[in-house]
């Protein structure tokens, strides 16, 4: 935070005892540039001293001490607005980001308080969509946004890797698999075969009975079954680390849904204990109606466990072993109900710290309006679309740049970072409709702009080659624009904050957009570069700290910043 800021903050609350997080809640910023940068509504003291907002805004406004015309302070009906002296205020900013680097925004308040972070988690024996990435960058985003404000970080991949999928995956196999065509393309070829199982079992719905048969085998150990079983998880887990590898991701733990089959019993023991189940149409359940929400089935009527026992497991050992600060579920909105039931069921078990499990739900992935389907056969994969996106950077750099230095790796970066960041420029909740138009745009509100604009920037400090510091004379850098630019990078941390506070990286990215235009705006509008030494020096300062902030927005966002494009 800004000194002048902090300055407000510390009158402000000898003034009316208020503390000084309720005052940076309350601190707004006017509608319109005349009325000054910050404003502080003076309703929430009203019923305390037992006066109207208009007048308690007078009294504070003659008890605010400006001292070396940092500010000026005005009421203004209800609200009591402050005026910042541009030339200190910029000063105050760029020296704190120049001198943190990096490090400006990180703070120290998670420290001690782990979070888990529950994300990506594909299906075993299914190629990798494009409907999986976006849990995986929405997790992946969040780990290290939390990581940033100081939270010991797990990142888990919690695999489907059991239940009756693997039934009919074990009957399908059987059934119409060709061992030389497994080992051209496995994962391919399972999902072909599952897919298959699914368009048989609607002409053979006993297909479906097989197939719980052949999982209750495997759950009960049956060797035939176990050891197809382990042969479908490490092929699949050895290509999704491949494409965890493409993106720059990894895992602290994949331990998933058969992991915790052997500690059901403790759960089935403990909700026995606390009386909660009941039986309902001979399968095991916990009432909920109480809470308006269906029954939550625990085991099924043929004793098949089901995903809701495992996420109870799940829940109890990650508790147990990370004692977490909170542990989130980065899962579809699909799972709404799931969770909801889950999370009351550890409640009613006793356990206070369900209030920390949070579903951090997202909406679908469509393709030309078609919701994607692994069941159906219709899937978009993730690495086509990859590849798809860098032949298009390829052949951009091949036009544009054809002498651009390390070509192929610019390609990659700008390629995987303008799909990551597509996912990431709307919100969780919204559905996203995959279009290669959108996604593979390269102009506009677009993570390839996001990506230009650091590149441009870094351009700018080749060209003055010369050492930038924050020595410099802050009076040449006090325009309307220059202020404008200073005052969205100061919120650079009040942003990271926010996007923890509601999981939401989205308004990372739309931060990013608004500080890369609002930069763009002020680069066509001013000459940087000219031949008075002391402007010039002043402006390559804001140039540096506006780079490193999008430089590490970006690194936020699991997106590569290349210095040259």
């Amino acid at each position: 935070m800004n000194p002048l800021k902090s300055e407000i903050i510390r009158q402000l609350g000898a003034l009316t005892g208020l503390p000084p997080e309720e005052i940076e809640k309350l601190l707004e910023v006017p509608p319109r540039e005349e009325l000054g940068d910050y404003a502080f509504p003076c309703f929430a003291l009203s019923k305390k001293l037992r006066k109207a907002p208009p007048a308690i805004a007078q009294e504070l406004a003659k008890k605010i001490q400006i001292g070396e015309d940092a500010f000026k302070v005005t009421a203004a009906g209800p609200y009591l607005n402050f005026s910042l002296n541009k030339v200190k205020y910029i000063e105050a900013v760029l020296t704190a980001i120049f001198q943190l680097k990096g490090n400006f925004g990180t703070d120290s308040s998670g420290q001690g308080k782990t979070m888990v972070i529950d994300y990506s988690s594909p299906n075993i024996a299914k190629p990798f969509g494009i409907g999986h990435l976006r849990s995986t960058v929405i997790g992946q985003a969040l780990y290290l946004i939390f990581q940033k404000l100081g939270h010991p970080v797990v990142r888990i991949n919690h695999l489907g890797d059991w239940g009756t999928q693997f039934g009919k995956l074990l009957v399908a196999f059987g059934k119409w698999g060709n061992e030389k065509e497994f080992e051209q393309n496995p994962v391919n070829y399972l999902f072909e075969l599952y897919a298959r199982f699914h368009q048989e079992a609607e002409k053979s719905p006993e297909l479906e009975d097989l197939a719980r048969e052949e999982f209750r085998k495997l759950e009960q150990g049956d060797k035939e079954n176990t050891e197809l079983w382990k042969r479908f998880r490490e092929i699949s887990l050895n290509e999704f680390k491949r494409i965890y590898q493409i993106l720059d991701i990894e895992f602290d733990s994949y331990a998933g849904e058969a992991f915790y089959d052997s500690q059901i019993e403790r759960v089935l023991n403990e909700l026995e204990r606390t009386k909660l189940t009941e039986i309902s149409q001979d399968a095991l359940v916990v009432n909920l109606d109480k809470f308006n929400l269906p029954p939550c089935l625990i085991k099924k009527k043929d004793e098949a466990t089901l995903y809701t026992t495992r996420d109870l497991a799940a829940a109890l050992y990650r508790h147990n072993t990370y004692n977490f600060h909170k542990s989130l579920y980065v899962v579809g909105s699909a799972q709404q109900l799931h969770f909801q039931q889950v999370f009351k069921v550890l409640e009613l078990m006793g356990y206070a710290w369900s209030k920390d499990c949070i579903h951090v739900d997202f909406g679908w992935v469509k393709f030309q309006e078609q919701i994607l389907s692994t069941r159906s056969g219709h899937i978009l994969l993730l690495e086509d679309v990859l590849k798809r996106s860098i032949q298009l950077v390829r052949e951009i750099i091949a036009e544009k740049n054809p002498d651009l230095e390390d070509k192929e790796a610019v390609s990659n970066q700008v390629g995987i970072g303008a799909v990551v960041f597509a996912f990431l420029s709307r919100r969780r909740q919204k559905d996203f409709d995959f279009s290669w138009e959108e996604v593979l745009n390269f102009d506009g509100e677009t993570g390839p702009y996001l990506q230009y604009t650091h590149a441009r920037l870094c351009s700018l400090q080749r060209k003055f080659d010369r050492k930038i510091d924050s020595g410099v004379d802050f009076a040449k850098i006090a325009s309307p624009e220059e202020f404008q630019l200073a005052k969205l990078l100061e919120t650079f941390p009040e942003i990271i904050k926010s996007s923890a506070e509601q999981y939401e990286p989205q308004i990372l990215s739309s931060y990013l957009l608004k500080l890369a235009g609002v930069f763009n705006t002020f680069y066509q509008k001013v000459r940087i570069i000219t031949e008075d030494k002391e402007s010039t020096q002043a402006k390559m300062l804001l140039v540096r700290c506006t780079q490193m902030v999008i430089q590490e927005g970006l690194r936020l966002l699991g997106i590569k910043a290349p210095e040259r494009m």
